[in-house]
């Protein structure tokens, strides 16, 4: 009898839940360590803010580019083998970005570490539909995006703790560490590929057409709404430690890394975008989960500490709403490509976090505060425009 998955509640299912989610806390804990450190390294490296902020968005650039190329591969060797193979690179090279000496040779890294991590986003989801029966599959992809999540807080708060009293390079090794025992524990209760079938190779020709189909029709519209919201997002995060660090706040590290603690807004967000969705649709959903988190941005104005990270709640709360729903939506308008457009969603996705989260760093290195947030309001206003376009589409 041919294999059809494993079912809920065997053992190799539940083996699934724990390695995906150990997977999921080893990828998004390396890949945003040194977001809570950048004034570490800033003052450490003798570089400015919005160089500092490099650090992150050379990661999620390497992520970014290589998780097509990631998702390809594994259709040839198998998605547990891509999987083990980017987890172990990432931690060697998540241990060696914690040794370098220079501002440029931290980058190259950074930016080599973020290839690797990219074989997990790449291939944890296929992975999962390859072994698992159709209706154990919901479940546990919900259990490997909370293990992304969990991980991202994770290896800010840890980092941040660890880098206050020893310097960042400890903090740094610390996630890399943490991430490591991420990866056994991925290695030993991983279940073995029984349901992957190689896929022959066609020629690049045929890939080729399907990502230019998954660029028709209103597809960049969503694109772009991965772009303009996650590259505001991660500027906020990516500076916000500069600005309570600094007069009149003066909060140490290890505090201002809480805030981070925000993220767990998101996790409940992101589901309750869902219920939301069936009440006033995709796009009016989209818009309101945009507007909330403009309204939270805004209350991180005045100097108030208690009021800024209120607003911080609520801007997370937001995003993550508006991430969901766009996301969820790319393979309802392209079901014929679904697997090139959320490549291509992740590819917008995540350049946004590089380019605009280290970009919008300039004019805050120059002007402060407030410019940084009119920035962002800009990006989160061209966002509700190209939302707008969308109205046409189911």
């Amino acid at each position: 009898m041919s294999f059809t998955g494993h079912e809920p509640h065997s053992v190799p299912y539940r083996g699934m839940l724990l390695a995906l989610f150990a997977s999921g806390v080893a990828t998004f804990s390396q890949l945003y360590s040194v977001q809570g450190l950048l004034p570490s390294i800033a003052g450490e490296l003798n570089i400015s803010s919005s160089q500092a902020a490099l650090t992150v968005s050379a990661a999620t650039l390497g992520l970014a580019l290589a998780v097509t190329p990631w998702a390809i591969i594994s259709d040839r060797i198998g998605r547990r083998r891509v999987i083990a193979i980017a987890l172990l690179a990432s931690v060697v090279l998540g241990l060696t970005s914690s040794m370098m000496s220079g501002f440029e040779p931290l980058l190259v890294v950074r930016f080599l570490e973020g290839i690797a991590l990219a074989g997990v986003p790449g291939s944890a989801l296929a992975y999962l539909a390859d072994e698992l029966t159709p209706r154990a599959v919901a479940l546990a992809s919900g259990t490997y995006i909370s293990g992304t999540t969990l991980g991202g807080l994770a290896g800010r708060l840890v980092a941040s703790w660890v880098g206050e009293p020893a310097g960042w390079r400890w903090g740094v090794a610390a996630v890399s560490v943490m991430a490591a025992v991420g990866t056994l524990f991925f290695l030993l209760k991983a279940p073995a590929a029984l349901g992957f079938i190689p896929t022959e190779q066609r020629g690049l020709r045929p890939i080729l057409g399907k990502f230019k189909r998954a660029l028709g029709g209103g597809m960049p519209l969503l694109y772009l709404q991965g772009f303009l919201l996650m590259g505001g997002f991660v500027a906020v995060y990516n500076f916000l430690a500069f600005r309570l660090e600094a007069p009149p706040f003066m909060v140490p590290v290890s505090l201002a890394s809480l805030v981070f603690i925000a993220y767990l807004s998101g996790t409940w967000s992101a589901v309750a975008s869902g219920r939301l969705v069936t009440k006033i649709g995709r796009r009016g959903a989209l818009l309101l989960s945009i507007v909330l988190s403009m309204a939270g941005l805004l209350l991180t104005l005045p100097g108030n500490l208690v009021v800024i990270i209120v607003g911080m709640v609520v801007f997370t709360a937001g995003f993550f709403a508006a991430h969901a729903v766009a996301s969820g939506w790319v393979p309802l308008l392209a079901p014929a490509t679904r697997a090139q457009a959320a490549s291509l969603y992740n590819l917008f996705y995540y350049v946004g976090s590089s380019l605009l989260g280290w970009l919008i760093g300039v004019p805050f290195m120059h002007y402060g505060w407030t410019t940084l947030v009119l920035c962002v309001v800009l990006l989160q206003m061209l966002a509700v425009i190209f939302a707008l376009a969308l109205k046409h589409k189911k």
